[in-house]
């Protein structure tokens, strides 16, 4: 899997000794994501790559990363961990690193989606059908999945 975005931060290295007595070394940034809505994620590298891999705030990077989540105490945490770290290009040809003002993956370049395409309630015109006013159940309660 792949992140591309901003450096924003070092959030520093950590090292330690495990219980069976062999070193450990962990380094942890947060990487703002490119796009309309940006989002603010903490990655980190463990072991080897830690000192393999040094990310510079406010440079641009492309991250691949696996995602792990784990259980302690009856509550779940997941790990964002980077194995390689390439220089962000961008799509077909890039940008150099700056991203223009609307940005928006996924969608050709001045054509944005219609309101709600693609979503699961509501306005289904996107998928060929006539649209819908979202309304609740005829049991009076609403079709939510939370």
């Amino acid at each position: 899997m792949e992140l591309e975005g901003k450096v924003i931060s070092f959030l520093g290295e950590t090292s330690g000794t495990s219980k069976a007595g062999n070193p450990w070394k962990k380094k942890e940034w947060v990487v703002e994501t490119f796009g309309q809505y940006p989002r603010k994620v903490k990655v980190q590298c463990f072991g080897d790559r830690a000192d393999s891999i040094n990310l510079e705030p406010g440079r641009d990077y492309t991250l691949s990363i696996d995602l792990e989540s784990r259980e302690f105490n009856g509550r779940w945490y997941t790990d964002v961990s980077v194995y390689r770290v390439a220089e962000y290009v961008g799509q077909q040809g890039g940008f150099g690193g700056q991203q223009p003002a609307a940005y928006n993956p996924g969608y050709p370049q001045n054509q944005q989606p219609a309101a709600n395409a693609g979503m699961p309630y509501g306005n289904n015109q996107a998928f060929g059908g006539q649209p819908e006013p979202f309304a609740p159940s005829e049991a009076g309660e609403e079709d939510l999945p939370f």
